[in-house]
Parts: C-alpha cells; structure tokens; sequence
C-alpha cells in the first residue's frame, strides 16, 4: 500500500467533519468560517492530486475497504484514472470557489454566512463521495447529500430562488428515483450492489428484461440530474436565481460529477458488451446530445440575462458530453467527452465567476446594460473573453480541444450529420458569446437599462467622471481581488490546457485522459 492508503476514505470524512467544525467555529466567530473550508478543501486537493500520480504512474486502480470489510459484501471505495481525474477537477473548482465566495456571500446572504459555508462543505462531501466510491448504492446516498444541500443553497437567496429550488427539488426527486429504481431492479436480480461485482454477475443476465429496465432507469435518472434536453426544465431558474457563489459550484462541478455518474454505470457496470449487443442506443443518444447542443445554443441567444444565457449554454454543453458518450466505439468520441468535463468546467465556472463578479459590483444582470464594461472592469472582462473563445472553440484553447475530437469522432462514424452539428453549434456558440463582448468593449456607455440600474449606472458614470477630473486613476469599478484571482486562473487555463494537450505526451495530461479512456472501453470494468 502506498504512503496515503487512507487518503480515498479520508478525501470524504475529513471534508464531513469540517462542516461540522464550521458550524461550531461559526457560532463563535463567523469570519472562520472561510478559512476552515479553504484549510479543508486544499487538503481534500492534494489528496486527489497524490491519488491521480499514483494510479496514473502504477496503471491499476485503488480498492479501499470500509470497516476491513472485503466486497461486495463491504462498501469499496475504489479510484481509478477516471474518477481520480474527475476529483481534481472538482476540488480544483471547489477550491476557486470558495475564494471567490467571500465578498459574494457577505453581499448576497448577510446574515447567513455560516449557514452557506457548512452547506458548501457538505456539498463537496457528497461530490467527493459519488467519485470514489464503487458501490452504487452508496453513490446514491452521496447524490442525494449532494442535491440537499443544493436545493437548500439555492434556496436561500429567496425571492424568485424559492420556486426554482422547488422546481428542483420535484425533477431532482424523481431522477433519484428512477436513479433507486434502477438500484432496486439490479439487486433483484444479482443480490449485489458492489459496482465491479455487478459488472462480473450482469453478462449471463443480459438479456433479462429486468435488468434491460434497470439500464433505462439509470440512463434516465441520470439525465435528468444532469440537466441533459429535454429533461432539463429545472437547470435555467436555479442557475439564474441561486446566489452567484452556488451557480459557480453547481455548473462547474455538480453537473460533471452528475455526467460522472451517467459515464460510470454506463460502462462499469453495464460494459461495451451490454451497449453493442442487447441495447444499442449510441445512435439514439447521438441525436439527442445533437439536438441538445443546438436547442440550448438556440435559446442561449434569445435570452437577454448573462447567468440564464450561461444557464442553457450548459444545457448545450452537456449535450457535446453526451455525445462523446455515444460515439464511443470511435478513437475520439470518450476522449472528447473527458476532455470536454475538463473543458466545461474551467469555461463554465470562469463565465459565471465573472457574472457574479459584474453582479457584485455593479448590480447589472441585463447584458443590454454591459456597454463600456470592458474598460470599468478590464481584467474582469479580460477572463470572459478567453472563457468565451474556448467555449466557441477557438485555437489553442481548450474547447478547440474538445470539438476537434468530436468533428474527429463523428468523421470515423461516418455520421456526417453530427459534424454539421458541431460546426453549426461553433457559429451559435460565437453569436450569443460575441453580442456580450461587443457590448463590453464595442459600444459607448450611455443611458441603457431602466429602473434601479439605469440609475445606478448614471450615478457610476458622475462619481466616474468627478474622479477624472481630480486625476485619481483609481479602478473602482473592477472586481474585488478574491473573486479577480479565480476569474483570471480559470481564464488563463481555458488557453494553457490546450496548449498541454497540443503538447501532446510530454505533459501529464495527455496520459491522464488516455488511462481513463482505456479503462472504460479496455474491460469496461474498473479493475
């Protein structure tokens, strides 16, 4: 065993117990709220980071037995190169967050900081716990910390919030219990609920029409937690209305852990085998994610609101995973969607870092209202332009990646169609990105809005125009630090990881995303 045999265990207890130091520490003083959850997660971090070098260096996966108990009769937490992957990318972002939630938090929910933070922490123990372990059961129990405490993050900035946590609650209630259902069908049949058991009991079983059933409930119930069209109804409210810290978290991470879920029944406990012989729905899936991607791209464009605007670019998003999902048996198509959950992440939690940041200091939400931003907030404005030519795809970025594998993928299918719809999605992608940048640094500040913020505004550009005239060049209208630094890391990734993966095998990541693929199509079972 390795020097950390704890740290699989040990990545989900110690995150549990901080909430519950929060909740203690915050009675007593709420200012150490933030640097227990920051001193947690970066631990939780270097954890994932030593787990990843260790299975991507040795090539096999990691098995830890809860209680010393052996599977699959015990719980197994097991880590391989793909959730091991997925777990940096989530605590990285979890960690961002937190940073950026600081001045986010005191302004939007006064009063309810230790609240926030003891959810936020309960939230990465749920994600953290759906990406290690092997019992899928047990992934059920950690979906669902995870969703509670989203509902009741959500929730708490009030107002039109209430209903689109309602909302939530109802269509993520009965994804959890299609996602049960399925649970309950498999362990009818098999007595089993150990993933890698079940992946070895299921191939005699394939053609009975329980476990056939089992297989449309996952696909079903995960899909509606991951927001994927037309199961997606509840995505555009919560992530528009929830506080601008909790969209960052549930955009980023939350919806890749979720797709995390879909892509680990869908080949460890299932296989390739089930897929291409008894339910060969790869091309059905294809279409889906292909009317997804231009549906949500669609809308995108008609919406006037940045966050809602982001809200059904995700919706757009999900659908380029999905269908690297189902063009699997191609070189490119698992490849693209891995890359893509890196992507997506980095992208879609730069964007709404910045919304919230142009939220916090300005109190715009209109995007008819961002004229002249660009320069009232240059670094701010500088992150969502490199955030936005990668969700665009533009070279060298990290979404030029990622399309670049699907047109590949969908050239080897021979499906034509899709590589029309992800080029057609490019020309989308640029027209609702660019109106918002054109806005930014294109068009002259003048009386735009109404209400509220056209008064705001007006007053911003007196107290502007005073300070020019006494020679004070001081930016007041840029983003705080703490939520500067995350919007910039963020940014400059959506360029740097392309530029890594241009680089091919001389960096880590490369490999990475090739041992993770490997080993969902190799045996289709973690090993």
């Amino acid at each position: 065993m390795f020097l950390g045999e704890h740290f699989p265990v040990l990545v989900v207890v110690i995150s549990l117990f901080s909430a519950f130091t929060i909740l203690l520490a915050g009675w007593w003083e709420k200012r150490t709220c933030l640097p227990i959850s920051l001193a947690t997660i970066s631990v939780q971090l270097f954890m994932a980071l030593y787990i990843l070098r260790e299975v991507v260096s040795s090539g096999e996966a990691i098995h830890y037995w809860l209680g010393g108990w052996a599977p699959p009769w015990g719980i197994e937490y097991v880590l391989d190169a793909f959730n091991a992957y997925v777990l940096v990318v989530v605590l990285f972002v979890c960690l961002l967050t937190a940073v950026f939630s600081k001045r986010s938090v005191e302004k939007e929910l006064p009063g309810k900081v230790v609240q926030f933070y003891v959810l936020f922490q309960l939230l990465v123990t749920g994600l953290c716990g759906i990406l290690v372990t092997g019992d899928i059961f047990n992934l059920y129990v950690f979906l669902e910390i995870s969703s509670l405490t989203t509902y009741a993050l959500i929730a708490a900035a009030r107002g039109r919030a209430l209903k689109a946590s309602y909302n939530y609650v109802i269509f993520g209630s009965i994804g959890a219990c299609f996602y049960l259902l399925g649970v309950g069908f498999l362990y009818a049949v098999t007595g089993s609920l150990n993933m890698h058991d079940l992946a070895l009991l299921l191939p005699p079983l394939y053609e009975n029409k329980v476990v056939q059933a089992a297989f449309v409930f996952f696909v079903v119930g995960t899909s509606i937690k991951m927001a994927l069209f037309p199961l997606h109804i509840w995505q555009p409210d919560a992530y528009t209305y929830a506080p601008s810290a909790v969209s960052v978290v549930i955009a980023a991470a939350m919806s890749k852990v979720s797709i995390y879920a879909f892509i680990r029944v869908f080949f460890s406990v299932f296989t390739t085998k089930f897929l291409q012989i008894y339910v060969p729905i790869d091309t059905a899936l294809c279409w889906v994610a292909a009317v997804a991607i231009i549906v949500g791209s669609v809308i995108a464009i008609t919406q006037t609101n940045l966050k809602r605007m982001l809200a059904y670019s995700s919706v757009s998003q999900v659908g380029y995973i999905v269908l690297g999902v189902g063009l699997y048996s191609t070189q490119w198509g698992l490849y693209g969607a891995l890359m893509h959950i890196l992507n997506h992440a980095v992208t879609k939690g730069c964007l709404f870092v910045v919304a919230g940041a142009i939220i916090y200091r300005t109190g715009l939400l209109d995007i008819r209202d961002f004229a002249g931003l660009g320069k009232k907030m240059p670094f701010t404005c500088a992150a969502f332009t490199l955030a936005a030519l990668s969700m665009i795809g533009v070279p060298p970025s990290v979404g030029f990646v990622t399309k670049l594998c699907l047109l590949a993928a969908s050239l080897e299918a021979v499906e034509y169609g899709l590589v029309a719809v992800v080029l057609a999605s490019t020309l989308l992608n640029l027209v609702y990105f660019w109106r918002v940048i054109e806005r930014m640094y294109f068009v002259k500040p003048g009386r735009e809005g109404k209400g509220a913020a056209r008064e705001e505004r007006a007053a911003r550009e007196e107290r502007a125009a005073r300070e020019e005239k006494s020679g004070r060049k001081i930016m007041k209208d840029e983003a705080p630090v703490s939520m500067l630094i995350p919007a910039l890391v963020l940014g400059s990734l959506c360029v740097v990881l392309g530029l890594l993966w241009l680089a091919g095998s001389a960096t880590p990541l490369l490999p990475v995303v090739e041992q993770a693929v490997e080993g969902l199509l190799s045996t289709g079972v973690v090993k």
